[in-house]
């Protein structure tokens, strides 16, 4: 009898001493992770290393100490970690991050085609998760396939439009492009999401390049207005514009940008001369969209006209220029808290088209 007794309470007491090496396992994750963000890498995986002497196939520690020796650019070890975690935990739904790292690691090694092969192992396994997709896109961009890339960053913003970077990569690469008024609306949308930091400078200065476009004052009552040829090649052999289209916008913001020299307008700062091309741009586009079609007109364009239709491209404006050092856009910012709110809850509740 005591010994049937005895052979009960084994397998009890081993889940008890499992349950509790994983809980203790877990807090010393948890203080890695707090070392790692303060950039104390080892100091992170010293906790990592003990969580695994305690629970030695621990997912989490895997998975934050294969992070830890990516940050360190100890590419190899860090791989390692990946693969012990996805064999281990073949199933496991934290394992869609464990592949991003992975992913990382072999783009940093320039293995650009073994690299994009784990992100493709990670999206059929979880294809819901937006990082996976915008990493693929920049590992592809990093070779030059914009193309390819740049599907990926759409697939990433139909996932979680709320994602700066993917707006960013794709509003860059339109730029490249010279697809104007699909890269300025795309950076529009990321300065929703990010109105501040470094990425938002360099942006700012980038789309004002942009909406200026090829138009240059070239004389004292003289105007010069550049058509690019790629500006008119966006139709077919019958005349009908090809997918993502928007010539007739495009020629419709030169023309407005030369009213920028016009004397009505000289003394308008930059944001009110954006807000005044923003509004030509979001008319033409709402006049034109029933007879163009493509990703960039189902995404952005309804987010647009829709944004005018509610009169708030003026906040829209401000916005945009919240990165600029101009006094008077800080002020505007600073005294129209109550437009700013109404902006934001408008956009948040925007339904975008979804995957």
């Amino acid at each position: 009898m005591k010994k049937t007794i005895l052979l009960l309470m084994f397998p009890l007491m081993s889940s008890i001493l499992f349950a509790q090496n994983k809980e203790e396992a877990d807090n010393l994750v948890n203080e890695g992770v707090a070392y790692h963000d303060k950039g104390d890498y080892d100091g992170a995986i010293s906790k990592y290393n003990k969580a695994l002497e305690l629970d030695k196939d621990n997912l989490l520690a895997l998975t934050e100490k294969a992070f830890s020796l990516l940050s360190q650019e100890k590419y190899d070890e860090s791989i390692i970690c990946c693969q012990k975690a996805i064999e281990k935990h073949p199933t496991e739904k934290d394992l869609q991050t464990v592949y991003v790292t992975y992913g990382n690691a072999l783009d940093a090694q320039n293995k650009t085609d073994r690299s994009v092969e784990i992100y493709d192992e990670g999206i059929k396994q979880f294809p819901d998760y937006y990082q996976l997709h915008f990493n693929k896109g920049i590992t592809l961009s990093s070779v030059k396939k914009y193309d390819e890339a740049i599907l990926s960053f759409q697939k990433s913003i139909l996932l979680n439009p709320k994602h700066a970077g993917s707006h960013n990569a794709i509003a860059r690469i339109l730029n490249i492009k010279n697809k104007r008024i699909p890269s300025l609306l795309a950076y529009c949308r990321f300065f929703v999401v990010e109105p501040k930091g470094n990425r938002a400078k360099e942006n700012l200065a980038a789309m004002q390049t942009l909406m200026q476009g090829n138009v240059e004052k070239t004389g004292k009552k003289s105007i010069t207005i550049n058509i690019s040829p790629d500006m008119l090649s966006d139709t077919t052999a019958d005349g009908k514009p090809k997918e993502n289209s928007f010539t007739s916008t495009d020629l419709i913001l030169l023309m407005d940008g030369a009213l920028d020299f016009d004397k009505k307008n000289k003394k308008k700062s930059e944001v009110e001369q954006f807000i005044r091309k923003f509004e030509t741009v979001c008319s033409s586009l709402k006049e034109t969209k029933k007879d163009n079609y493509g990703f960039y007109w189902d995404y952005y364009v309804p987010y647009f006209t829709e944004m005018k239709d509610k009169n708030l491209i003026e906040t829209l404006g401000y916005i945009v220029f919240a990165s600029s050092d101009d006094e008077d856009v800080a002020k505007w910012l600073k005294s129209h808290q109550t437009e700013i709110d109404t902006f934001y809850t408008w956009s948040k509740s925007f339904v975008w088209k979804s995957k």
